[in-house]
């Protein structure tokens, strides 16, 4: 009789365990299929390299970004003591009414890094080729308007090796 409880409560315990483990995995894939945006850089060809457009584009093929907010931060400067500093990014255009980007679809924006320098270091010709920088975006979940989620894109350095120059993710050490 004992033997046969001790079984029940194993066998219990591993239908638990089962579906935990299948709900942890159901929830694991949807939050992979949620949509996320990607950042490029345009080309600098003339002027400072704060001033170039970039682009964001939904990297979901299925699943719109609703409510898009995009902000430029200036992560940091080698040999700066200045810390990282938010701007809301400009001239961001968006095309649906929600203000947000269809899937696969793409926008131009810019960000005003010349203002997050101190004034000292904003005529510094230099200072692009020490700074790094990031995108913070913020956007409505899918069919759950009222979450929110905040995703940060990875660092951006100005790569002077590409002719002309542009701002590329920064190398994995």
């Amino acid at each position: 009789m004992l033997a046969r409880d001790a079984g029940r409560t194993l066998r219990g315990v591993i239908v638990f365990a089962l579906v935990a483990v299948g709900l942890a995995g159901i929830a694991m894939g949807l939050w992979a299929l949620r949509p996320t945006p990607g950042y490029s850089s345009a080309a600098v060809t003339a002027g400072s390299p704060f001033e170039v457009a970039f682009e964001v584009r939904n990297q979901s093929p299925w699943l719109a970004l609703d409510n898009l907010r995009i902000y430029c931060v200036l992560a940091s400067v080698r040999g700066s003591s200045q810390p990282p500093a938010i701007a809301e990014a400009t001239d961001l255009t968006l095309r649906r009414g929600a203000g947000g980007l269809a899937p696969g679809e793409s926008a131009t924006f810019t960000c005003p890094f010349r203002r997050l320098l101190p004034p000292a270091s904003a005529d510094d010709p230099g200072i692009a080729q020490r700074a790094e920088i990031y995108f913070r975006s913020q956007y409505d979940l899918p069919f759950v308007g009222t979450l929110r989620l905040t995703d940060n894109s990875p660092n951006y350095v100005l790569n002077t090796q590409l002719l002309p120059p542009q701002w590329t993710r920064k190398p994995e050490p």
